[in-house]
């Protein structure tokens, strides 16, 4: 049995040492057929560009024509070789890693992460060269163009970069006025670019620059304006991620029987899976939806190691890159944050022009923070008409981490330090069905909310208080504006395991303001009953009752009490 390429994003490595391959080399045709040769593509992290990126270094590599065979006879590309396979001397770049605490500290990580990449491409292709370590990053890839240009004649170079804007947006999210001073008219940073433009005039034939957001492109391209954007284009939306097929084809390899997949697919699907990177796909085109890739193998590494389904289901590496979401929001001046991330965490759509560009200015609005969101892989593309698109979460991962920044927003408003008792209010809500603690946690949320955050509350406020709380369980599946019966029921909670033996939870939310119930205390019966008679309404539908062990709830909120009763 194959190994796993848990980690792995080196292609030979990869080949030679028997990991499973899923194969992207029909990718690398379709990229040699665009009549652009200097390609831009944007992916969120933990995609697999560096790994992608290793497998055309690979195939291009002038070095490695007798090694053709070995690295891709079973491939794709290997069947199909293109006009230009190892053709180009390869001048690869990665700048993840920079040291971004400070302006200089970055120049200088810059000007280093280019001399270790320029070392080692004249050691590789026995080049001539002296690294004079007293000019610039620009300067010194300058005089390598030249002196590539002299010893090479009629040779080309291939020119990739990884992970373009990985420092940039490490001081976008911190410190946005370094940011600005490294792209401005006469940054370091732009003169380089401006380099490899000059570059593509002699010796540089093609170039491919992966990264995850375009912030940067807008402030680059004015001295690199030579890159085509293909990252939203329907031709490569599956160039990267995982489709089904593509997962089940993991699981034939791990040899995992049929019957197994039939139980593991529907919680991969739920955890990873739903990215859609093309407006341009028809909408709800199921088989167009991407899997993050790290997930779903750090998933299956689980399952093979411990013959079960992991309770921990995603990497702490994997999600801590996935965390960086307050700094991304606090871009934002003068926007109602709070109600963003609040239609955001109930799973409302939000409708928006994509942008394509962002510049040096920083000014955010709406368009701009949802537009981010989508390329760091926070949003994706629900559905799209007239060139508006919809944004949604892409899966439960991902709407987890929405409601755990929402809660830990919340709970600075509330002044509240105790940490949630995960353990007892899980075991009360499958093993006993109740609500108790969980609802005493939401009242206390409510009580230590100020009496200002009152003027904005109403039942969805509160609803998606709990919502993030559930969320923040881990034990349980929390359904918010579950269609049943055409109708919409506010919470339901479901078990991640053993439904038949745990209990399942279905609630009805009401909100009365203070001033109406003391105008009129028949309110609260009315809305207890309204709340009574649409839980009895969801419990006939078939979906209600195919669940085994169901208590059903409402709760109707006067400010910051909470009347409960079991239906």
């Amino acid at each position: 049995m194959k190994k796993l390429p848990n980690g792995i994003s080196n292609y030979e490595e990869l080949i030679t040492q028997n990991y499973i391959y899923v194969d992207k080399t029909p990718y690398i045709e379709k990229l040699e057929n665009l009549s652009d040769k200097r390609i831009m593509f944007l992916r969120p992290r933990k995609f697999g560009k560096t790994l992608f990126t290793s497998t055309l270094e690979n195939y291009y590599d002038i070095l490695k024509q007798d090694q053709f065979e070995t690295l891709f006879s079973n491939t794709y590309i290997g069947k199909n070789p293109t006009p230009n396979k190892n053709k180009y001397h390869i001048l690869r770049f990665n700048f993840s890693g920079i040291d971004t605490s400070s302006y200089e500290a970055t120049i200088k990580g810059f000007k280093n992460s280019t001399i270790e990449s320029i070392k080692a491409f004249i050691a590789k292709y026995k080049i001539d060269f002296y690294i004079n370590k007293n000019q610039g990053a620009e300067e010194i890839l300058n005089s390598l163009i030249t002196a590539f240009s002299i010893q090479k004649k009629n040779q080309r170079i291939y020119v990739i970069i990884d992970e373009y804007d990985h420092f940039a947006n490490e001081l976008l999210g911190f410190r946005t006025d370094d940011f600005k001073n490294l792209l401005e008219k006469n940054g370091k940073i732009r003169k380089w670019y401006e380099i490899l433009k000059k570059g593509t005039e002699s010796v540089i034939d093609r170039i491919f620059i992966t990264g995850v957001a375009p912030i940067t492109l807008d402030s680059t391209t004015s001295g690199f304006n030579i890159a085509t954007d293909i990252t939203r284009d329907i031709n490569f939306n599956n160039m990267l991620g995982f489709t089904k097929e593509e997962v089940k084809y993991l699981m034939n390899e791990l040899e995992i029987p049929e019957e197994e997949q039939e139980k593991i697919l529907p919680i991969v699907k739920i955890n990873y899976d739903g990215y859609i990177f093309s407006d341009e796909l028809e909408n709800g085109m199921e088989q167009n939806k991407i899997y993050n890739s790290n997930m779903t193998i750090y998933f299956l590494k689980e399952y093979i190691k411990l013959n079960k389904i992991p309770q921990k289901l995603v990497d702490t590496n994997i999600i801590s890159d996935y965390k960086k979401i307050e700094s991304i929001i606090n871009l934002c001046k003068n926007m109602q944050k709070t109600e963003i991330l609040r239609k955001i965490v109930e799973g409302k759509y939000i409708q928006t022009r994509i942008t394509e560009k962002f510049n040096t200015e920083i000014s955010f609005n709406e368009k701009e923070l949802v537009s981010l969101l989508f390329y760091l892989g926070y949003l994706t593309i629900k559905n799209n008409e007239l060139g508006i698109s919809e944004l949604g979460t892409p899966n439960d991962v991902i709407s987890q981490i929405y409601s755990e920044y929402f809660l830990k927003y919340i709970t600075e408003q509330a002044q509240i330090e105790q940490e949630i008792d995960i353990i007892n209010i899980s075991k009360e809500i499958l093993f006993e069905g109740k609500i108790e603690k969980i609802t005493k946690l939401l009242e206390q949320y409510l009580s230590n909310l100020s009496n200002r955050d009152y003027q904005k509350f109403d039942e969805k406020y509160i609803k998606v208080i709990f919502y993030s709380i559930s969320k923040m369980l881990g034990t349980i599946y929390v359904k918010s504006e579950q269609e049943l019966g055409g109708k919409y029921a506010d919470i339901l909670l479901l078990p991640k395991e053993r439904i038949e033996e745990r209990y399942s939870i279905l609630i009805e939310f009401k909100y009365i303001k203070q001033e109406e119930y003391e105008k009129n205390n028949e309110l609260l019966e009315q809305k207890q009953q309204e709340a009574k008679e649409q839980i009895k309404q969801y419990a006939q539908t078939e979906e209600i009752k195919a669940i085994p062990k169901l208590k059903k709830y409402t709760i109707v909120v006067i400010k910051d009490k909470l009347y409960i009763t079991e239906v």
